[in-house]
C-alpha cells in the first residue's frame, strides 16, 4: 500500500513561500511528525524554518549523520510510515550514505533530504560541495536535486510516493541552498490513500492453486515483504489453509507467530536443522515476499533440490534471479494472499507434518544452562517482556541469537540490517522506533565491536530522553569473525581481539545513562528488571566468553542440508 496526492487542491490562499517554507508544508501535508537529523550551512535556512513548526514536527539531533539516517529507518520499520532525515552538504550528505544503502538492501522507506551549495556554485569544487545525488544513485529507488524553486513541491510530493509504492525504499532530495531561499507560490495538496495499480494475472493465481493442491509436502517460507506488505493477518490463514510448516528469513520475523506449532525456526547459514533439512526434502516451496539471499540458500545450485518452487513477489525483478523458479505470482503479497485464500480448498498433509515435528524435537537449539551467553539474554529479555517488545539488533553473533532466541508473535518488532549487515545500524534505528512508537519496550542488541561504531548516539538518547535499553553482548572480540577465523581459518584471529581498557559502564555514565555491568545470569535478570523501571537510556554490559559460538551453521559453499552444530564438530561428522 502507499499514499499518493490527488489532482484536486484545496485552495486557501495562493502563498508565495520560500523553498524552506514549502519543504516544511510538504512534509506537514504528508503526516511527518518527526525529523531526525544535523544542520550545518547549506541548510541552515530549512532549520531556521523548522525552528517555527517545532508544535508540529519534532526534531531530533542526533550525534552523528548516520545515526540520523539509521533513526529515520528504525522509525520507518516500527511505524510503517516514511521515516524522514536532514543533512547538510558535502560530509553531512555523504554521512547519509551508508544509512540509506541500508534500508535500500531492505526495503525501507525513508525520504533523505540533503542541502548544497548554491545552483550558480555547483560543478566548481566549492567549499562542502558534493554529488550527493550521483553518489546514492545506486542506493536509492529514485533521487533528485531542485534547481528550481517552483519544481520543490511537486518533487517532494513524488518522492514520498515512490518511497511508499510497490517495493518501498529510499528517495533523496538535494536541494541547493538559494533554492531554499527563493520564492514560489505554494498550493496545499490533500493527499489522499492510494491502491496498488498493478493487477494480479489470473493466470499466475490459477497455476499456483495448481501447485499448492498437488503438493504433498509443502513448506512455506516467509521474507520481509510479507510485513512491508502488512499481510500478518492473510498470512496466518493461508498457513492453515495449506496445513504447512512455515520457516522465515531474518527479514521476515514475526510476520507468522512464532510461539505457533507450525514455525521451525530461521532458514539458512544459521536457520534451524528442523526448517534446513525439511526445505531441503519438501516438494514444493512457497515463497512470500523473499528474495533467495545467499545467506538463505547455501549453495543456491543444491537448494530446495526436491521441490518445485512456487515464488510471490511485488518486485518482478526477483522472479528467477537467484534460483530458478517454477512459478511466480508479481503481486502485492498481502492482496496475492487474499485472493488465493478465497480460492484454495482446505489441505491436508498430516503426516508431513509429523515428520517436521519429529525434526523440533530431535534438533531443539541450545545454549549452556548455568553461565552467562547471549542465548540465555535473548530469553530473559523476551521473558521480562513477555514477548511485547521492539528488539533492534546490530550485526554479528548477537544478531543470530536475536533472531534464534526471542520469539516473535507480531511483524515489525525485530528491526535489524538483513541485506547489507550494517554494522553501528542498531542504535540509530532504536532510537526512531522508540521516537515512533514510544509506548513499547525498545531494546537494542549489540555485540561490543558494533557498538563503538555508533555509541555516541547514547548522547542523543539522553538528550531527548529516549529512554532505549541498550545491551551489549561484550565478548571482548569480533564474535562472528572470530567463528569463521575459528572454523575455517586454522583459528588465525587476525585484528579480532578487542583486548583494550574501554569500559562501557563508565562511558555511559560520562553520557548520562545509566550503566550496568552483568557477568551473571543472576546479574542479568536484576540488571534487565531495573532498566524497565527507570524511564531513561540504559546500557547494560554483559560478559560472555569470546569463544562461544552461533549454531547450527552452514559452512560456506555448502548446501543448506549440511547444516551443523557443535556435537556434529565433536563428532567429526
Amino acid at each position: 500500500m502507499f499514499c499518493g496526492y490527488n489532482t484536486e487542491n484545496r485552495r486557501m490562499t495562493d502563498m508565495q513561500l520560500t523553498g524552506s517554507e514549502i519543504l516544511i508544508e510538504c512534509l506537514k501535508e504528508q503526516g511527518v511528525d518527526t525529523v531526525f537529523g544535523y544542520p550545518g550551512g547549506a541548510i541552515l535556512n530549512v532549520y531556521d524554518e523548522l525552528y517555527k513548526h517545532s508544535d508540529e514536527i519534532t526534531h531530533i539531533l542526533t550525534s552523528h549523520e548516520q545515526g540520523a539516517a539509521h533513526a529515520a529507518d528504525g522509525y520507518a520499520r516500527a511505524t510503517g510510515k516514511v521515516g524522514v532525515c536532514f543533512a547538510t552538504s558535502g560530509p553531512g550528505a555523504t554521512n547519509l550514505v551508508t544509512g540509506i544503502a541500508t534500508a535500500y538492501m531492505d526495503s525501507i522507506p525513508i525520504v533523505a533530504i540533503t542541502c548544497n551549495v548554491g545552483v550558480s556554485l555547483l560543478g566548481k569544487d566549492s567549499f562542502q560541495e558534493i554529488d550527493i545525488a550521483g553518489v546514492t544513485m545506486p542506493i536509492t529507488k529514485h533521487n533528485y536535486i531542485v534547481k528550481d524553486v517552483n519544481n520543490l513541491a511537486d518533487t517532494i510530493r513524488k518522492s514520498f510516493a515512490i518511497a511508499k509504492k510497490g517495493r518501498p525504499g529510499p528517495v533523496l532530495i538535494d536541494i541547493p541552498k538559494d533554492v531554499t531561499a527563493n520564492k514560489a507560490e505554494y498550493i496545499r495538496k490533500v493527499i489522499e490513500p492510494a491502491v496498488p495499480s498493478r493487477e494480479i494475472d489470473e493466470s499466475e493465481i490459477s497455476e499456483a492453486i495448481k501447485l499448492i493442491t498437488e503438493s504433498k509436502k509443502p513448506y512455506i517460507f516467509v521474507g520481509g515483504g510479507a510485513i512491508l506488505s502488512d499481510a500478518s493477518e492473510e498470512l496466518y490463514t493461508f498457513v492453515k489453509k495449506i496445513d504447512a510448516p512455515v520457516t522465515d528469513s531474518l527479514m521476515g520475523k514475526g510476520a507468522f507467530p512464532g510461539t505457533d506449532p507450525l514455525y521451525t525456526g530461521m532458514l539458512g547459514m544459521h536457520g534451524t536443522k528442523t526448517s534446513n533439512y525439511g526445505v531441503s526434502e519438501c516438494d514444493l516451496l512457497v515463497v512470500v515476499g523473499a528474495r533467495f539471499s545467499d545467506r538463505v540458500t547455501g549453495n543456491a545450485k543444491k537448494f530446495a533440490s526436491n521441490a518445485k518452487i512456487l515464488q510471490f513477489d511485488i518486485d518482478p525483478a526477483e522472479m528467477d534471479k537467484n534460483v530458478l523458479i517454477t512459478q511466480g505470482v508479481t503481486g502485492d503479497i498481502r492482496t496475492v494472499l487474499h485472493i488465493l485464500n478465497g480460492k484454495l480448498e482446505q489441505q491436508e498433509h498430516k503426516a508431513w507434518i509429523e515428520k517436521i515435528m519429529e525434526y523440533k524435537e530431535r534438533y531443539p537449539l541450545a545454549y549452556h544452562p548455568e553461565i552467562l551467553t547471549g542465548p540465555y539474554v535473548v530469553e530473559e529479555i523476551y521473558r521480562q517482556t513477555k514477548g511485547d517488545a521492539i528488539v533492534v539488533t546490530e550485526v554479528g553473533q548477537h544478531q543470530m541469537w536475536a533472531a534464534q532466541f526471542y520469539r516473535y508473535t507480531r511483524p515489525r518488532t525485530l528491526l535489524t540490517s538483513g541485506g547489507l549487515g550494517t554494522m553501528g545500524y542498531g542504535l540509530g534505528a532504536a532510537l526512531g522506533a522508540k521516537t515512533g512508537m514510544p509506548d513499547k519496550v525498545v531494546v537494542n542488541i549489540a555485540g561490543d565491536g558494533c557498538f563503538r561504531m555508533n555509541m555516541n548516539e547514547i548522547a542523543t538518547a539522553v538528550r531527548h530522553n529516549i529512554p532505549v535499553i541498550q545491551v551489549v553482548i561484550n565478548n571482548h572480540v569480533l564474535g562472528m569473525v572470530r567463528q569463521w577465523q575459528n572454523l575455517f581459518y586454522g583459528q588465525r584471529y587476525s585484528a579480532t581481539v578487542l583486548n583494550d581498557a574501554v569500559d562501557f559502564v563508565k562511558f555511559a555514565e560520562a553520557m548520562g545513562a545509566e550503566g550496568i555491568r552483568a557477568t551473571t545470569q543472576e546479574e542479568f535478570q536484576t540488571a534487565f528488571a531495573r532498566a524497565l523501571t527507570l524511564g531513561k537510556p540504559v546500557v547494560i554490559d554483559c560478559q560472555i566468553n569470546p569463544d562461544d559460538k552461533v549454531w547450527p551453521m552452514v559452512a560456506p559453499g555448502k548446501a543448506i542440508s549440511e547444516v551443523f552444530d557443535e556435537k556434529d564438530l565433536e563428532e567429526g561428522e
